[in-house]
């Protein structure tokens, strides 16, 4: 997975690169190699803003494009929450796109058989119990 980190009017060091990384480690075990995350953090100018410190990403999968957007007091707790909503959001996808393996209604073997399927005669329609 490709990661592009991007500062919005806030300058991103390797020290802030490597804990996006290191965060996206889990959702790049996840995903296609061909996948794209991109990562961009800014901060609030707004002084009555207390959670100013904001993490966005969008990560670009085959046909679905996954957003989270998280605020917090800091970066990297911001990071945090907003890797852990996207996570959250990959194994949802990812479930989806497998489908309910396993689940499957098993058919009713205490059920009676009608005695026109035993002696191979289709059941007329007029045959069922009327129900109340």
């Amino acid at each position: 997975m490709r990661i592009e980190v991007k500062g919005r009017n806030l300058p991103v060091d390797d020290d802030l690169r490597r804990h996006v990384e290191k965060r996206f480690e889990k959702i790049a075990k996840q995903v296609s190699p061909l996948a794209r995350a991109e990562v961009e953090i800014f901060e609030e100018r707004n002084p009555s803003i207390r959670e100013s410190q904001v993490a966005e990403a969008v990560l670009y999968l085959k046909g679905v494009t996954l957003r989270a957007r998280e605020a917090s007091d800091s970066m990297g707790h911001s990071l945090n929450l907003m890797a852990d909503d996207l996570a959250r959001q990959v194994k949802r996808h990812r479930d989806k796109r497998r489908g309910r393996r396993g689940v499957r209604v098993e058919p009713d073997l205490t059920a009676p058989i009608p005695a026109a399927l035993l002696d191979g005669q289709a059941p007329e329609p007029d045959s069922r119990p009327a129900t109340p």
